[in-house]
């Protein structure tokens, strides 16, 4: 069978000179500050630089990996440092397991939850004149890929780039040999009471995740009466004010949905904490006039009980010296009375 495209032997040879000469090892060339003309020759005992201090740089390429021909927003490592800042920059975010959705499923689910969080309430501004931020439009629903996600997770767990500043010619990015052997470590002496222990069992399987960009028990209560409905707390909406959320393509796709949990501030919640969050009236606001409300009670408590146990003690005192006082009056008039 005749090649499909007609080459010389010139146009390959030409192409393999090529090939050869962009695949040369690069070589790190040490010069001494003074130039002069004569030859030096790399040795241990007369590097001007420590063989430790030795650092190829950040952008470094090695010919034998050259670069990825996906496109960045698909390449596996590019995706795993959006999931590591995701983790760190996300204080709520909701997981759930999916069977099966189609495209069309998806974009049924994701309407119904841009029209139930349009209905959210915008928030108020508070007393001290800052503008607050409407993020109905920043929360989001998307697919995550479970192996890389639960990488990230251990290295946003147990990675501390901080602390590995200290050694010296060590990279400290998500990426690097150090984040490696630091969450390897982790695996081989596994805690119970971390938090990537506790989700770690939820995330098996496809998983789908909400993330929030603040903690918000409005926008959580709206989002769970369309994702996973449990009136009375959070029932879903009637059909007469959302008709489309009956659509059979969207109540498929809802039915395949089953949450599983969330982490929210760090730590894991169950369906019932979850619930608990988003049941709080009036938000966020309302929890910290319950705590000032509660820390002054207690307060006042305390301060109220010091007072009875003094104030006991004075009327105690006050008693015995009005009785003895009593009892000087009244011997002095029977001597009177007698003399």
């Amino acid at each position: 069978m005749p090649p499909r495209i007609s080459c010389s032997r010139s146009s390959v040879s030409r192409a393999l000179q090529r090939t050869t000469s962009c695949q040369r090892p690069a070589a790190i060339i040490f010069q001494s500050s003074k130039a002069t003309p004569s030859r030096h020759y790399a040795s241990a005992s007369a590097s001007p630089l420590p063989l430790g201090g030795l650092r190829l740089p950040d952008d470094y390429i090695p010919p034998t990996q050259p670069p990825s021909a996906r496109r960045p927003d698909q390449r596996k490592s590019q995706l795993l440092r959006s999931y590591t800042a995701l983790l760190r920059s996300t204080p709520l975010i909701l997981f759930f397991q999916h069977n099966n959705l189609t495209a069309v499923e998806w974009a049924a689910i994701r309407r119904e939850l841009r029209a139930a969080l349009g209905k959210v309430p915008a928030p108020v501004v508070d007393p001290s004149g800052g503008v607050p931020v409407d993020i109905s439009s920043s929360i989001e629903l998307q697919v995550i890929r479970t192996r890389i996600f639960n990488v990230a997770f251990k290295i946003v767990e147990f990675f501390d780039a901080e602390a590995q500043k200290t050694q010296s010619n060590a990279y400290t990015h998500d990426l690097s040999a150090t984040a490696y052997e630091t969450i390897t470590k982790a695996a081989e002496t596994p805690n119970d009471a971390s938090t990537y222990a506790q989700i770690a069992p939820l995330l098996v399987g496809p998983v789908a995740a909400v993330t929030f960009p603040a903690v918000s028990p409005a926008h959580l209560a709206a989002v769970l009466s369309v994702l996973s409905p449990s009136p009375p707390a959070f029932p879903a909406p009637s059909r007469k004010k959302n008709p489309g959320y009956y659509d059979p393509i969207a109540q498929s796709g809802l039915q395949k949905l089953i949450m599983v949990g969330g982490r929210i501030e760090g730590r894991v919640f169950d369906h019932e904490g979850v619930k608990w969050v988003g049941g709080i009236e009036g938000g966020i606001d309302a929890l910290r006039a319950q705590l000032v409300a509660m820390l002054q009670s207690a307060g006042l408590g305390l301060t109220t009980a010091l007072e009875g146990h003094s104030k006991g003690l004075w009327l105690a005192l006050e008693g015995r010296r009005t009785q003895l006082e009593e009892q000087a009056d009244g011997g002095a008039k029977k001597e009177e009375t007698s003399a």
